[in-house]
């Protein structure tokens, strides 16, 4: 029997800095295994998690963003964590941890959609219709993932891990958790112009193409905010932590070294 938030730990228990990484949704703990494998962060004890209802993770409880936050805030504090890593959905309960007060440290965001606005139009549509209709839009989606994934830019054995965890998806599940989350950066909340407010060391990492993006306006507040720092990975990329993981190392590792 799995058990909801599932742990991979990589590194020394006895690591200086350790670093709690939230991944996207439909996602698992493993879908990091790239970045933590990487030299950059060597010697750092780093911790994945998969989230409830994610890649076959038993649904259980409050899914809201807010209440993923406040486990994963218990979580990060359990294991002494001194970075955060959220990617996607990931990244909006990372969002919520320091906006709420549940992590307090060097935060980095990787594809994270502030508003409704920067999230892929297909998805709410294929959200929304099965939270009327029932699920089968969404069954529809998660059996188009594993295809995305194969045609991606992964080396092997990762891309077959990578594969295997997006194949076990529920649709059911997956609404249940997407929902919510829509409804979070739908909010009448200006995120951009709270994070920039958090006083936190804040990394927002995208592509140039394939994971979403920010409008004109929020990139302009996160641009003039003195802790935010905005990255941009050249080309197309839809799953940073699989495609880009090295520079998605070195931006984590660049958090760390901020640590005192």
């Amino acid at each position: 029997m799995r058990e909801a938030w599932e742990i991979l730990t990589v590194g020394p228990d006895d690591a200086d800095r350790a670093v709690l990484l939230l991944p996207g949704g439909a996602n698992a703990a493993r879908s990091f295994d790239l970045v933590m494998a990487d030299q950059a962060l060597s010697g750092v004890r780093l911790v994945a998690t998969t989230m409830p209802g994610m890649a076959g993770a038993p649904l259980t409880g409050d899914v809201s963003v807010p209440a993923l936050a406040r486990t994963a805030g218990t979580l990060a504090k359990e294991q002494r964590c001194d970075v955060l890593v959220g990617f996607s959905h990931g990244a909006t309960v990372a969002l919520e941890m320091l906006l709420a007060g549940h992590f307090h440290g060097p935060v980095v965001l990787l594809g994270i959609s502030l508003t409704t606005e920067d999230e892929a139009r297909f998805f709410r549509a294929v959200v929304r219709a099965s939270q009327r209709v029932g699920s089968w839009p969404m069954a529809v989606l998660l059996r188009l993932l594993p295809l995305v994934a194969r045609f991606a830019k992964i080396p092997e054995p990762h891309k077959r891990d990578l594969i295997e965890d997006l194949k076990q998806n529920r649709a059911g599940d997956s609404v249940r958790v997407s929902g919510p989350y829509l409804d979070y950066i739908a909010a009448d909340r200006d995120y951009a112009a709270q994070l920039a407010a958090s006083g936190s060391a804040v990394w927002v990492v995208h592509a140039e193409k394939g994971d979403g993006g920010l409008t004109g306006a929020e990139r302009a507040t996160l641009d003039a905010a003195a802790d935010v720092t905005l990255v941009t990975i050249p080309g197309a990329v839809f799953l940073l932590p699989d495609e880009a993981p090295e520079q998605t190392a070195a931006v984590i590792a660049t958090a760390l070294s901020t640590v005192t």
